[in-house]
């Protein structure tokens, strides 16, 4: 079986479901469970379209959610989504809505890209086939955030954005918050043209030149064609905003080299599959 275990992240199979932690939040599993799911034989899509109009789809979801949290050993009914929009929109969690199943497509977090959490027993998740997906967790004061940060979330910066919600909201300090990378696509693969590049550019182009990689991260290929490494331009902008380059972890693995492990929306196309990525406090 293809191991993605490295220095940063550890890969796991449990009851036939395999998924990957990382080594340095494994230092605090005494509070705190966590996962990304591998497997381009599961998927986790469970948007409202889909209840709607692929039931069956749905449920087969459903059953993998429960099925990943039972490896975790944490109950999938107190799982939380966000309905994903590509936007730069993080909320708080303060409690569960639903009594008896997962807070799936509730209005609650419609347009909403991140959740942020202080509270026990309330596992947090999001979903991705090439964009990132961040995991924030702050020891100090026991807070724990999950982002999608797409293309356009990165553009949007959402990952500054949920720093800076933990620090109005719970008191944070960005010197204290550990941020985990899970696997998305990386610039080997993330191939642009001039529009998307533009908007990189336009973004990003102070913040690369000051650190003197901007002809790195948004590499030129051809007269119509850039590479952007957007995991760096991550990295960058959330140590701008004060966390540590030591408690940023980046897990290094491309969801489109690693295909056959993981949903790449790029490889697949039409009826991509999702992975998830799952945190909580226990």
């Amino acid at each position: 079986m293809k191991n993605l275990s490295n220095e940063v992240v550890v890969h796991k199979n449990i009851n036939g479901f395999q998924y990957l932690q990382f080594r340095k939040l494994l230092e605090f599993n005494d509070v705190l469970v966590h996962a990304y799911s591998l497997g381009i034989d599961k998927n986790y899509r469970t948007s409202i379209n889909t209840q709607k109009t692929n039931p069956n789809e749905f449920h087969k979801a459903l059953s993998n959610y429960q099925r990943l949290c039972n490896s975790l050993n944490c109950d999938y009914i107190n799982l939380v989504k966000p309905n994903q929009s590509h936007s730069k929109n993080v909320k708080i969690v303060e409690n569960k809505i639903n009594d008896d199943k997962p807070d799936f497509n509730l209005n609650e977090y419609n347009l909403t890209d991140g959740l942020i959490t202080d509270k026990s027993k309330l596992f947090l998740t999001t979903t991705n086939a090439d964009c990132i997906l961040l995991l924030f967790f702050d020891p100090s004061k026991k807070v724990i955030a999950n982002v999608h940060s797409g293309w356009k979330g990165t553009i949007q910066r959402i990952s500054v954005e949920t720093v800076q919600k933990m620090k109005k909201e719970y008191n944070c300090r960005p010197e204290n918050i550990i941020c985990c990378i899970c696997p998305s696509i990386k610039k080997c693969h993330f191939e642009v043209e001039k529009d998307v590049q533009a908007l990189f550019e336009n973004e990003f182009k102070q913040d690369l030149q000051k650190v003197g990689r901007f002809n790195e991260i948004i590499e030129r290929k051809s007269e119509q064609k850039w590479v952007i490494d957007t995991v760096e331009i991550n990295k960058i902008i959330l140590q701008n905003e004060g966390l540590k380059a030591d408690n940023i972890f980046d897990c290094g693995i491309c969801s489109v080299c690693n295909r056959d492990l993981i949903h790449s929306y790029r490889v697949e196309k039409e009826g991509y599959g999702l992975e998830t990525s799952i945190i909580g406090l226990i």
